[in-house]
């Protein structure tokens, strides 16, 4: 039997597989595949990001299957859902962790707090150094303290950061009769007001430990591959 194929699609830090290390063993059972979003290369430099080349990637990988699952975390849930958009056939499930998807919410108080909070830093990216904007980012979107950008990979993953588009401009839609599972680590008010959103409006929503990275818990990912392998039987089971 033909495996299903299962598409990772990562948020503003880690890249590709590295972005899922608990999923990895997803592998023995899909036919999963670990998409590195546009501007994210281990060797090119950082570029713009460009929410259409993302989006594109996401089709791309699912066309030549005749579709599959979508697992995205933060700003990945971008593309996936506009992907779910343009190419509802191709997209079996939808799983959203810890979504940045501002756009569904933006009149809602934590999205409108949480826009003020940061849109003076995006509006000001172009006049700070890599470092300057990583350390001011952090501090805003996590009250936390980074440290030094000594290597290269760092220096490359705060370059990076600074290239992101804001996550509040997507015209983002539901896309009805797609299975979609929302998760949240239950720590940020601004993810679970996204979370209880999309509940609203037909998702199932699911809470883990593990902070903005839910999927690294053992909670969250059973939780990813039950909900992906109920969607998959249900699917065989309409096919026969």
């Amino acid at each position: 039997m033909q495996k299903q194929r299962v598409v990772f699609l990562h948020g503003v830090g880690s890249f590709g597989a590295a972005a899922w290390p608990k999923q990895h063993g997803m592998a023995l059972h899909y036919d999963a595949l670990f998409l590195r979003r546009h501007g994210f290369d281990p060797v090119a430099e950082p570029v713009e990001s460009d929410v259409a080349a993302d989006v594109a990637i996401v089709i791309q990988a699912l066309a030549d299957s005749g579709g599959g699952h979508v697992v995205a975390h933060e700003q990945g849930a971008i593309p996936a859902m506009l992907a779910a958009v343009e190419r509802p056939d191709l997209i079996h499930s939808l799983v959203l962790v810890e979504p940045a998807c501002l756009s569904l919410t933006a009149e809602l108080p934590a999205t409108a707090s949480y826009r003020a909070l940061m849109e003076p830093l995006y509006e000001v990216r172009g006049q700070l150094n890599d470092a300057d904007y990583h350390r001011e980012y952090y501090l805003r979107a996590f009250s936390a303290e980074t440290g030094g950008l000594e290597t290269l990979e760092a220096q490359r993953s705060a370059r990076r950061l600074r290239l992101q588009a804001p996550p509040w401009g997507a015209p983002l839609h539901i896309v009805p009769g797609v299975p979609t599972l929302v998760l949240t680590g239950g720590w940020e008010p601004l993810y679970e007001e996204i979370a209880a959103y999309l509940q609203e409006t037909g998702a199932l929503r699911r809470v883990a430990a593990g902070g903005h990275r839910p999927q690294d818990s053992s909670d969250g990912d059973h939780i990813i591959r039950s909900f992906v392998a109920d969607v998959g039987r249900t699917r065989s089971v309409q096919a026969s």
